[in-house]
């Protein structure tokens, strides 16, 4: 039985002469069992021949449908519903071939005086021992698996539905995997003490601690690919208040690689699942309209935001894709990376800082691109601080070189990335940003480019961002150093704030600020507290946290408007328009500009014309 079963397993080949041949001793057997339950165990001599045509007629429609029908196609180790009823469409076109068949020759003397009723025991009895001997591989690891768990560490899986039926079947079929299946857990209470797929659905979240405390579970899997972040943080919590120790989960939906979940898929929780937001379903009908057949430059490309904002653009085939950075290693490992992502997508690789009057127009010039996404810029507060000339020099400054040479060559859309940190700004990074914005509505008043902008908080895992800190800080054994106990953060994930980009640039007339909903703000000290939970440490017991002083221009809290903005609805609910009630006066706002470069002596005075000019 074992060989036959690896024979199943095998290459293409070998597996269809091997199913066939099953098949096919099946045919024979259930068309003469049916003639024998027909005849009471006694196949009269006149009926003879009409079981040896009808076994050669039903092997010689059978066979070809099932190929057609994809039954020599199946995984074995996958077997499913799905599987089922491919099964019995195949069985069904099979029975209309062959009854069509006995209906034409029916007066022939291999078939004159056919018992009808043959014709459809044999039919079930083909499709239950078709679907016996596709079944075979899973009732035989089934059966194996019972009893004890060979050194196998007892699992929960969270999720009763498909992820988790998958993933299942993936850790039966797979004699590597460390994990022993003791049951599901679902919230659904229709679920709850059902059997399926021969396990039983224990409780539901809140029966985490009595199962583990019952069934002895030492690993929990969280199969929930289609929830949000939430009901995973609340499994993962209920988890680890149970001391399971070893928990995965299975990335969203979007990881997958064709919805398929096996034991690849299975991933460290990290601090992305645990955030609590909702994933993000941009329109793509509407991005494709602002991106397909255009040509788009992405400034500040290297970066966290600027080389994500060029994956996603890339998805939805753009006419040319510039990429426009000084870092020269990052932009080359983009343009790499891209390239081998996307073989037939146009790249172009520009070298170049945004403060080059000279070349940032020849590039606009040369390469007339259709839309812009503006993402370079200097976003260290502290450090910003400390050279607010360079923050002025790069942010402002290259700002309005790139919007003038925008409006020059006509773009169509330049769409500006702003932060919350232009809100009411403390800081000179925040001051610049501000003055950014307002630099772009103002320059949205002349000719054809239309100006917008999107404003958005912190974003997970960015070059030089608190996580990365955290994570070199717990490497290192501590302590974990937070700011202050009352300091938080809006938090976004860099895939789902550039969809949110691309959404609110195609949705932009010129002129206004589009708000990501950047959910609820989260405390530093929290987030320090789940990274080193997510380490396997405790916190303050295996990795200690300290807390210091803010840094010059941080504030505890961060807002995202304003109460002078104005706020309205848009077609999606993750984005805001806000237009501010007091509108720039142009000639002001570059008089102020055109005056920063006389201050660059003098930063203190710098940082009192950048809070004039950002009011």
């Amino acid at each position: 039985m074992h060989l036959i079963l690896r024979m199943m397993s095998g290459n293409s080949a070998l597996r269809f002469i091997t199913v066939a041949t099953l098949d096919l001793a099946v045919i024979l057997a259930s068309v003469w069992i049916a003639f024998l339950l027909r005849f009471e165990g006694y196949i009269p001599d006149e009926h003879t021949v009409n079981a040896i045509g009808f076994s050669a007629l039903a092997a010689a429609v059978s066979i070809p449908v099932f190929w057609r029908f994809k039954l020599y196609s199946f995984s074995f180790s996958y077997i499913g519903t799905d599987e089922l009823i491919a099964i019995a469409r195949a069985n069904g076109a099979a029975f209309l071939g062959i009854g069509l068949v006995l209906f034409l020759a029916r007066d022939t003397t291999v078939f004159y005086g056919f018992p009808r009723s043959v014709l459809f025991l044999s039919i079930i009895l083909i499709f239950l021992g078709v679907s016996i001997t596709r079944f075979a591989k899973r009732i035989l690891e089934s059966v194996l698996q019972g009893g004890d768990s060979g050194g196998k560490e007892r699992t929960i899986i969270v999720g009763a539905g498909d992820a988790g039926v998958q993933l299942l079947r993936s850790i039966r079929a797979s004699k590597e995997s460390p994990y022993y299946p003791i049951g599901f857990i679902d919230d659904d209470p229709v679920k709850r003490g059902r059997i399926v797929q021969g396990l039983r659905v224990l409780g539901t979240l809140a029966d985490i601690s009595g199962c583990v405390e019952n069934f002895s579970i030492e690993y929990m899997i969280v199969a929930l690919p289609s929830a949000g972040s939430t009901v995973i943080k609340k499994a993962v919590e209920r988890g680890r208040e149970a001391g399971i120790k070893k928990i995965k989960i299975i990335p969203s939906v979007a990881e997958l690689i064709d919805d398929e979940v096996t034991l690849r898929n299975l991933q460290e929780a990290h601090i992305e699942d645990l955030l609590g937001r909702d994933p993000v379903i941009p329109d793509e009908k509407s991005i494709r309209g602002l991106v397909e057949g255009k040509t788009v430059l992405v400034t500040g490309a290297a970066g966290s935001i600027g080389s994500e904002l060029c994956r996603q653009i890339a998805r939805f085939n753009p006419k040319k894709l510039l990429i426009l950075d000084n870092d020269e290693t990052r932009t080359f490992e983009v343009k790499n990376e891209l390239a081998r992502r996307y073989p037939s997508l146009s790249l172009k690789e520009l070298l170049i800082n945004i403060r080059d009057a000279e070349k940032i127009h020849s590039v606009f010039r040369t390469e007339r691109p259709n839309l812009v996404f503006h993402a370079a810029a200097f976003k260290h507060v502290s450090l910003m601080e400390v050279h607010p000339d360079e923050a002025v020099k790069n942010n402002i400054f290259g700002t309005r070189i790139v919007l003038e040479a925008a409006v020059k060559c006509s773009v169509e859309k330049l769409i500006f990335i702003s932060t919350d940190k232009a809100v009411r700004p403390s800081s000179v990074m925040g001051m610049t940003k501000r003055i950014c914005e307002l630099m772009c509505q103002a320059f949205d008043k002349t000719k054809y480019t239309r100006c917008i902008t999107v404003r958005f908080g912190n974003v997970l895992n960015s070059r030089g961002s608190v996580i990365p800190m955290f994570k070199d800080q717990i490497k290192r054994g501590g302590p974990v150093q937070v700011r202050h106990p009352d300091m938080e953060r809006y938090f976004m994930l860099i895939d789902e704030a550039c969809l949110l980009v691309l959404q609110a640039g195609a949705i932009g007339a010129g002129g206004e600020i589009f708000v990501l909903d950047m959910g609820k703000p989260v405390k530093i000290l929290d987030l320090a507290k789940e990274l080193i939970r997510l380490s396997g440490y405790e916190p303050d017991k295996d990795i200690p946290i300290v807390f210091t002083d803010p840094r010059p221009g941080e504030k505890l809290t961060e807002e995202l408007i304003t109460r002078t903005e104005e706020v309205t609805e848009t077609a999606y609910q993750k984005i805001v328009k806000i237009r501010d009630a007091a509108q720039p006066n142009a000639e002001e706002l570059f008089a102020a500009i055109d005056s920063f470069d006389q201050s660059f002596e003098n930063f203190e005075q710098l940082k009192k014309d950048l809070r004039i000019a950002a009011e």
